[in-house]
């Protein structure tokens, strides 16, 4: 017998900026579930590096969305470090300051970039693209 009581998995989605109206635009562009092929999203919103790091060492986080221009710390160098000492490091999408800066993001080893001012669109897009080949799909 099956508990179809249980709730169905979320996936935790990691939303990185000093600026709460940054994270909440993301949030917003993405809602719950940004495809119906994907698991329902759960957000950590998060403004300090440390506490970045923390939840990635955690190892819950199944998507991590970084400001490129979050200060003092910045998400393009925090993708740098996250690639360089996360083993099977969850997929990384950085938000750029302009559509020029994508090199940046390449440099910092990112699965993705969007340029702000953040287009609720392009971001799901990435955000799907990112996620489709790594997690099942949501009953």
């Amino acid at each position: 017998m099956t508990d179809d009581t249980r709730p169905a998995p979320r996936l935790k989605v990691l939303v990185y900026s000093d600026d709460a109206n940054t994270r909440q635009q993301v949030i917003l562009a993405l809602g719950r579930r940004p495809h119906p092929d994907l698991p329902e999203l759960e957000y950590i919103e998060v403004a300090t590096e440390p506490v970045v790091i923390q939840n990635m060492d955690a190892g819950h986080v199944g998507l991590a969305i970084l400001d490129g221009e979050a200060a003092p710390a910045g998400g393009m160098g925090i993708a740098k470090q996250l690639k360089d000492e996360i083993f099977r490091c969850p997929p990384l999408l950085v938000l750029t300051g302009r559509p020029q800066d994508a090199w940046l993001a390449t440099w910092s080893r990112a699965d993705a970039a969007v340029p702000h001012p953040i287009d609720p669109i392009q971001l799901a897009e990435s955000v799907i693209g990112l996620l489709r080949s790594r997690v099942p799909a949501a009953p």
